[in-house]
């Protein structure tokens, strides 16, 4: 059976109030109280004007005087359930603010404070259920980062230590928990390179002197904000194994690259020097002549493949200069065909002779790529303190494979090629402190994007 909804119960509560003032108005006004009164006069001479009761204002006061407590304690019977459970809501919400969800409460009503009840309730359990599989998430976290070998330490806004996994406790506190210390104190005793990786910005690796070896670690570090305040996350990565793998494995691939090439120029020179020893003995003069050219076309073949490995190798650090563009780019026309695009500015900083190697090396591709020598364009724009060039082409563009692997060293798709063209470009841009990156144009070909930092 359903119960009554609050809004009966304060319906029926109010026609009570009202039937109840009717007949104590009836009461005091018509009958019985003014027969009692009249039948006092008679029998013991009680003085009582029964005339005021007649007179509709008095016998309403009186009405209203005589249902106000009647009317008190029905209007405290029926909301006192109301109010306890107001006060339980209450108490739940706050404990729910606090962070406790492990608050229920008990009410068999089944109208609409029941259905509210239950929801809280659920939301409750909810809440609980939530809260268990964070904390199991959080715990698991917390696991994988005490247990994982890259040193981490948490850094407030006021330089203390707040977090320490125990790979950072071992690297930089002989294993101890430096929570609470400031992280000058913490690197007084690290070596020389370790403090300078963290007094700088960005990522970087460096080499740390430890028993007897040297350890190449990578530090990365970033700033957010945790809880409204900024924090500083450092991150140090022990990469000397792994850089012992890569090395290996770059030379295994150089070793295989030198080796194919070696064997494709050394055994047809060997065949050649055979048959040219067969056209001595014969004393054939004119087919011999060619046998020795073509001797000579792969020994200056091989020649030019060891010299681009030695260049890449021997790359001396660059001299950045005040260098005048327009001169630049019209020295640049002298060796290569393209198409200046925009207006350049009329200066930039850099090493001319490295940037013209790889400018002319751009370009190069550019038109080997397949491109027309007028779909070539050259562009270079000041933007803050930038400068970015853009070769562009309207040639085969190259698929995500290539566009992946394209700036790395040995890496070609070309079969006389020997990977060291964009290599060698990419090592300068960024030994000028700039970047290089390739995509494919919207409509066809490849657009390659330097930009230098200008002093």
């Amino acid at each position: 059976m359903r119960a009554f909804s609050l809004e009966g119960r304060l319906l029926a509560l109010l026609v009570a109030t009202a039937l109840g003032t009717l007949l104590a108005y009836l009461a005091i006004s018509v009958w019985p109280l003014p027969e009692f009164g009249d039948w006092l006069g008679r029998e013991f001479g009680f003085a009582f004007q029964a005339a005021w009761l007649h007179n509709p204002a008095i016998a309403a006061l009186l009405a209203m005087i005589v249902l106000l407590p009647l009317c008190m304690w029905l209007a405290r019977y029926t909301l006192a359930p109301l109010q306890r459970l107001l006060r339980s809501l209450e108490g739940a919400v706050a404990s729910y603010r606090d962070g406790d969800f492990s608050i229920s409460i008990a009410s068999r009503r089944r109208d609409e404070l029941g259905a509210l009840v239950r929801m809280h309730n659920a939301l409750g359990a909810t809440l609980r259920e939530q809260r268990q599989h964070l904390t199991q998430r959080e715990l698991l976290l917390d696991t994988v980062v005490q247990n994982t070998p890259v040193a981490m330490l948490l850094v407030d806004s006021g330089d203390h230590v707040v977090y320490a996994n125990i790979a950072a406790r071992h690297l930089f506190n002989e294993g101890r928990n430096p929570n609470g210390l400031y992280l000058r104190e913490l690197l007084e005793g690290a070596p020389a390179p370790l403090r300078e990786a963290f007094a700088g910005e960005g990522d970087r690796l460096f080499g740390v002197e430890m028993e007897g070896h040297e350890e190449i670690f990578h530090l990365a570090q970033r700033g957010f904000r945790l809880r409204g305040r900024p924090h500083h996350l450092y991150l140090v990565r022990r990469m000397t194994r792994e850089l012992s793998r890569q090395e290996v494995a770059t030379w295994k691939k150089v070793i295989r690259t030198i080796s194919h090439e070696l064997n494709n120029s050394l055994a047809p020179i060997s065949s050649l020097a055979h048959s040219g020893a067969e056209l001595v003995r014969r004393d054939d003069r004119e087919r011999l002549l060619a046998v020795l050219a073509t001797i000579g076309e792969r020994a200056r073949h091989l020649h030019g493949f060891i010299a681009g490995y030695a260049e890449f190798a021997k790359l001396p650090a660059p001299r950045p200069q005040a260098v005048e563009l327009p001169e630049f780019l019209s020295r640049l026309a002298l060796h290569a065909s393209f198409r200046v695009t925009g207006e350049p500015p009329e200066q930039g900083s850099f090493d001319p002779a490295q940037m013209e190697h790889v400018l002319l090396n751009l370009l190069k591709n550019a038109h080997e790529a397949g491109s027309t020598e007028d779909a070539v364009e050259l562009e270079m724009q000041r933007i803050g303190a930038q400068l970015r060039i853009e070769v562009r082409d309207r040639g085969s563009g190259m698929n995500k494979t290539v566009l992946e692997n394209a700036l790395l060293p040995f890496y070609s798709t070309k079969r006389s090629g020997s990977g060291l063209g964009l290599a060698l470009a990419r090592e300068i841009v960024e030994a000028h402190g700039g970047r290089i990156g390739l995509a494919n144009r919207d409509d066809g070909g490849l657009r390659v994007t330097l930009t230098l930092p200008q002093a």
